[in-house]
């Protein structure tokens, strides 16, 4: 990598430092040379692609978006040069000053309705029913399977696949936009203009509340109900002044944000636990209670997702045995 940065940049006397990590296998560093700087990723080819970043990043600047640019690439060996969009996150700073979220939820939400706006069909890859139901396995193959060691009974798989399938209905009717599928507090940055948008590579074209449901039901940090509502509300009323496809009765939107949440925190907890265990990367399974509590809560309100409540008191018991409590 240093010796690729000195082609990139020769003449240069640079600091080299590690910028951030990553849930997969890419690293960043932070070049720095006085006041200017640049993040290089380092994404080994034979684990990563760095083509759907290139392709993305291009998108959200044709979309009028705040991404990094790439400066140079060598996609054989995993490397890219970008520009630097600052070192501060939405979420450090949000919780530095509370005070600072319904500004900040305000600038993600009208970046939001900006990138939405671009979409159109066949330039990305679609968030189809197969993509959708591998995620919602990770939830009983990963978390259930090999975190808690629970082998579901037949009753129990069926109860789980009659729940999978109300949620996959409800999300194929949902219209369809350009997804970030990973847009939260962590993956924006404070920038001029804000917020910068980084860890776009998975961006898809999929349902249109799914990005909504992934910045309020956060991984790191949770609201209160009333918050996070007054929020949605505010996106909701931006979306349908643009022109874009929400459903015109707030009720059923809000419904589709949490059933769509649903699909994401049954995936993300099953990633949490795959990441701990294949993967050898350790601290994300303190953070299952919180989707937990997203999951409890959305499956309580709707009579549809009820049958989930019981295999989530089991679930429950079982932490015990592994060390994590809820």
């Amino acid at each position: 990598m240093h010796g690729w940065l000195a082609s990139v940049l020769p003449a240069r006397d640079l600091l080299v430092e590690p910028a951030s990590a990553d849930a997969s296998f890419r690293r960043y560093f932070r070049a720095v040379e006085g006041t200017q700087t640049w993040i290089i990723m380092d994404a080994p080819p034979e684990h990563e692609d760095c083509r759907p970043f290139v392709k993305v990043a291009a998108l959200l600047h044709d979309a009028g978006l705040n991404a990094p640019r790439v400066i140079a690439q060598d996609l054989e060996r995993g490397f890219l040069l970008l520009t630097d969009l600052g070192r501060t996150t939405f979420l450090a700073e949000m919780q530095r000053d509370v005070s600072r979220a319904p500004a900040l939820f305000a600038d993600a939400f009208d970046a939001l309705v900006t990138w939405q706006r671009a979409s159109r069909d066949g330039v990305l890859p679609p968030y189809d029913e197969a993509l959708l139901r591998r995620e919602l396995g990770l939830f009983p193959e990963w978390y259930l399977g090999r975190h808690l060691g629970i082998t579901l009974t037949d009753a129990e798989s069926a109860t789980l696949e009659t729940v999978f399938r109300r949620l996959l209905a409800n999300i194929l009717a949902q219209p369809r936009v350009f997804v970030h599928r990973d847009y939260m507090p962590r993956n924006l940055m404070l920038s001029t203009p804000n917020p910068g948008v980084l860890d776009f590579q998975d961006a898809v074209y999929g349902p249109i509340t799914y990005d909504v449901a992934s910045l309020m039901r956060d991984a790191f940090i949770s609201w209160p109900e009333a918050d996070a509502l007054d929020w949605i509300v505010r996106y909701w009323e931006r979306a349908r002044q643009a022109g874009l496809p929400v459903d015109a009765d707030f009720g059923s939107f809000y419904r589709d944000v949490e059933w769509m949440g649903l699909q994401r925190h049954l995936k993300v907890l099953g990633i949490f636990a795959r990441l701990h265990y294949r993967d050898g990367k350790a601290g994300y399974l303190e953070d299952t209670p919180r989707f937990i509590a997203y999951v409890r809560a959305v499956a309580g309100r709707y009579v549809e997702l009820k049958p989930l409540i019981p295999l989530l008191d089991r679930a429950e018991g079982a932490t015990s045995r592994v060390g994590y409590t809820f």
